[in-house]
């Protein structure tokens, strides 16, 4: 189990918040809202109430144990800036912050981001694509019981061949291309002997139910 925190639950925050929990992680939902804390209370493992742009009441979660935080608080770019510097202070791990603009991305990167969410753009890209270019992969709307992932190799996976791990016959989940990052590299429908390494990305498929127990070995 992954452990994450949302900070901002506005409709962004919360729906991320909610997917997390639903994939089930441990999730810390934080906003200064009373009425938007209630409202992600049955899909978090704990929401709070707080200005998390108080230094002192973000040291006191313990944020820099979470695999990940997400910064979505609004309008209000200062806040984002302060938080997004307040976390990198703490030695958070992986920031993620959504951001208004270009200027304000670069502003977010610059006190401590780790990655930049452009939702509204994102989602323009990806309906764009799916319509102009509807045979790619990415965009192709699957089986509501399936999932094209892209995941980290769990620790038992590095160092052995795509053969060993005999993912097909343990959860009937398939790897059908993996991103090598040292160096960049993309294989499509990797050989079996291909070794997995820690620093791959696997692009599997599979019913969801089995893409969740694979990824539970993480």
């Amino acid at each position: 189990m992954k452990k994450f925190a949302v900070i901002g639950l506005g409709n962004f925050g919360f729906h991320v918040a909610k997917a997390l929990y639903e994939d089930g992680n441990e999730v810390i939902a934080i906003d200064l809202d009373k009425n938007r804390v209630q409202a992600i209370g049955d899909f978090s493992t704990e929401a709070i109430v707080m200005d998390s742009a108080d230094k002192d009441a973000l040291k006191s979660l313990g944020l820099e144990e979470m695999d990940a935080v997400v910064v979505s608080t609004g309008t209000k770019i200062s806040t984002s800036i302060l938080i997004c510097l307040h976390l990198q202070e703490m030695k958070v791990r992986k920031i993620l912050a959504k951001a208004l603009d270009e200027d304000h991305a670069k502003i977010l990167k610059k006190v401590g981001a780790t990655e930049i969410i452009h939702p509204e753009r994102d989602m323009a890209k990806r309906i764009a694509r799916s319509l102009s270019t509807p045979n790619i992969l990415d965009y192709i709307p699957l089986a509501d019981e399936f999932d094209l992932v892209q995941v980290g190799p769990p620790r038992e996976f590095i160092g052995k061949s795509i053969r060993d791990l005999n993912l097909r016959a343990r959860y009937n989940v398939n790897i059908i291309a993996i991103k090598e990052l040292v160096p960049e590299n993309f294989i499509l429908v990797p050989p079996p002997t291909f070794v997995v390494k820690d620093s791959d990305i696997l692009i599997m498929l599979g019913k969801t139910e089995n893409i969740k127990k694979m990824k539970a070995l993480s």
